[in-house]
C-alpha cells in the first residue's frame, strides 16, 4: 500500500512536469527540462522494477505459507493418529494388567487356602501325637500288683483287660460353647464397644475350635480390640496369627493392612511400609490395597497404580 502511494506521487510529479514542459514553447525547452524528464522516466522504471520484485517475493512467501499450512495439517493428523494408537494400546495394556492382577490374586488366594489346610493338617497331626504320647505315658492298670502275671482268668476264661473295665462314665471336660453363636455374639459385642466381653467370646472360639476358619476371624477381632486399646504389640501378634495360620481367611487382607498401621504406630516405619507394599502386591484388587496405597501416598511414598504397573 505504501509503495503504491509512492508510485502514485511520482506519477503525479511526472505528469506535472510533462504538462509544464508541454505548455512551454518548443524553442524554450532547455537542457534541464530534458534531464528532468529523463530522471522521471528512470524513477518510473525503478518503481516498476521494485513492484515486480515485490510481487515475485510475495508470491514465493504465499507459496511457502501454503506449504507450511499443509505440513502443519499433516502433522496434526499424524499426531492425532499416534494419540489414538497410544490410547488404544494403553487401554489394551490396562486390560491385560487387570487380567494378570486378577490371576495373581486368584493364585495367591489358592496358595493361602492351601497353606491354611496344611496348617490345620499339621495341627491335627500334632494333636494326635500329643494324645498318643499321653496314652503311652499312662501307667498300665492291672488287677494285681504284679501286673497280668498270675491274675486269675475270668469266668469266660479270658484275662482281664489291661486298662480294667470302666465301672463308670468317662470323665469329660467342660462343654464347648456353640461355635457360630459364640462368634456372632463376639462380633455384636465388638461392634457395640463391649471389648472385654467380646474378647472373652473370641477367646472361647479360638480355644474350643482352633482349627475352624472362624478361629481366624476371632483372632482378627482380638487384634482389633488390642489395636483399639493401643496395645500394638499384642495386635501385631494376633494379626500374624491370622496371616500365618489362616492366610486364606477373608479377614487376612484387613489383618495385613492393620498390621502395617500398627507397625507405623509403633514408629517402625520400614517394617510398616514393607507390610503395606506386600499387601498391595498380594491383593492388588482388594479395597485394603487401595487403603494401603492411599496411606503410603499420604506419607510421600510413591506407589504405582494398577494401570501404571
Amino acid at each position: 500500500m505504501r509503495l503504491h502511494k509512492v508510485r502514485k506521487a511520482i506519477l503525479v510529479v511526472a505528469m506535472a512536469a510533462l504538462l509544464g514542459v508541454s505548455s512551454v514553447p518548443a524553442h524554450a525547452v532547455s537542457k534541464e527540462t530534458i534531464e528532468l524528464q529523463t530522471q522521471v522516466q528512470q524513477l518510473l522504471n525503478m518503481v516498476q522494477t521494485i513492484q515486480s520484485t515485490l510481487d515475485a517475493k510475495f508470491g514465493v512467501l504465499q507459496h511457502l505459507a501454503e506449504q507450511t499450512a499443509d505440513a502443519a495439517n499433516q502433522m496434526t493428523v499424524t499426531v492425532n493418529n499416534l494419540q489414538k494408537q497410544m490410547e488404544t494400546q494403553t487401554q489394551a495394556a490396562n486390560a491385560r494388567t487387570e487380567t494378570v492382577s486378577g490371576q495373581v490374586q486368584a493364585l495367591n488366594d489358592s496358595v493361602d487356602e492351601l497353606k491354611t489346610r496344611i496348617a490345620k493338617l499339621d495341627k491335627s497331626i500334632q494333636d494326635l501325637q500329643n494324645q498318643i504320647q499321653q496314652l503311652q505315658s499312662q501307667p498300665a492298670q492291672t488287677g494285681a500288683p504284679g501286673g497280668l502275671q498270675g491274675a486269675p482268668p475270668t469266668s469266660g476264661g479270658q484275662l482281664p483287660s489291661p486298662q480294667g473295665a470302666a465301672s463308670g462314665p468317662a470323665l469329660q471336660g467342660p462343654q464347648a460353647p456353640p461355635l457360630e453363636g459364640t462368634y456372632q455374639a463376639g462380633v455384636r459385642d465388638f461392634s457395640a464397644g463391649r471389648y472385654p466381653v467380646a474378647a472373652g467370646e473370641f477367646e472361647d472360639v479360638v480355644h474350643y475350635y482352633p482349627l475352624d476358619d472362624l478361629a481366624g476371624g476371632a483372632k482378627f477381632y482380638l487384634g482389633e480390640i488390642a489395636y483399639q486399646q493401643q496395645n500394638y504389640n499384642e495386635a501385631v501378634n494376633d494379626y500374624n496369627a491370622v496371616l500365618e495360620g489362616f492366610s486364606g481367611n477373608e479377614k487376612a487382607p484387613a489383618a495385613q493392612l492393620h498390621k502395617g498401621f500398627a507397625l507405623l504406630a509403633m514408629n517402625k516405619k520400614d517394617a510398616g511400609v514393607r507390610e503395606l507394599r506386600s499387601l498391595i502386591q498380594r491383593y492388588p484388587q482388594k479395597p485394603e490395597a487401595r487403603a494401603a496405597r492411599s496411606k503410603l501416598n499420604g506419607m510421600g511414598i510413591k506407589v504405582a497404580t494398577t494401570a501404571e504397573r
